[in-house]
């Protein structure tokens, strides 16, 4: 039999390029190029920004963790104002696909939210996830507080311990966000049944921490 035999072109496709060069097959990617806004913090909420690979998945996973208000896919990291998704998937800008992550102290801490974050993916991979590779993938914790940079890196030191590999996470002062297009928000919810990549990708990280599909 011949390698890939009778899986769909679209399916193939995802295994072999990944999540940036998807956008390039599928004609709704370009349903709009307007960036989104970013959402408000609430009153006595904080945010903590991570990169985990593809933001579709990242965003999937933290949208259905209690105590989550908010998370918007976007970028940070870079020394390129405004870039476009298809600016930071040529790795040129210096941004990581980042999920700004809304959160209440009072309901979840960010401990808690970091030991989501080592699950969802793999920090001893540099930058790459899978198919995705290029140092828009890298695996970061951007924080805003000493607080949060001391949080980070105790559990990282936590984290490692479960791993045979060094975890290659960056943890750095969080810089300018810039929300990504309006067609990357709220992805997985707008797109499981239609593109192959969030049943392949994004499907397997929600089982894996028994979240909704």
């Amino acid at each position: 039999m011949k390698p890939f035999a009778g899986i769909g072109v679209e399916i193939l496709a995802v295994v072999v390029l990944g999540c940036c060069a998807w956008i390039g097959l599928t004609a709704d990617a370009v349903e709009t190029n307007q960036m989104a806004s970013v959402k408000p913090v609430p009153e006595g909420a904080e945010v903590i920004v991570l990169g985990a690979g593809c933001f579709w998945c990242t965003e999937a996973v933290f949208q259905q963790i209690p105590g989550v208000l908010s998370v918007t896919p976007g970028y940070m990291g870079g020394h390129v104002k405004n870039p476009t998704y298809e600016m930071v998937c040529t790795g040129d800008t210096g941004h990581a696909e980042v999920a700004r992550v809304v959160y209440n102290p009072k309901q979840i801490a960010l401990e808690k939210i970091l030991d989501v974050f080592w699950e969802i993916h793999d920090p001893t991979s540099l930058n790459q996830q899978g198919n995705d590779a290029g140092t828009q993938y890298r695996s970061a914790i951007f924080y805003y507080t000493d607080a949060q940079k001391a949080v980070a890196e105790k559990s990282k030191a936590e984290a490692a311990k479960e791993f045979t590999k060094p975890i290659v996470t960056e943890i750095t002062k969080a810089g300018e966000f810039y929300p990504a297009e309006g067609y990357h928000q709220d992805y997985y919810r707008l797109n499981k049944d239609r593109n192959p990549y969030c049943q392949i990708v994004i499907a397997p990280k929600l089982r894996k921490l028994h979240l909704k599909e």
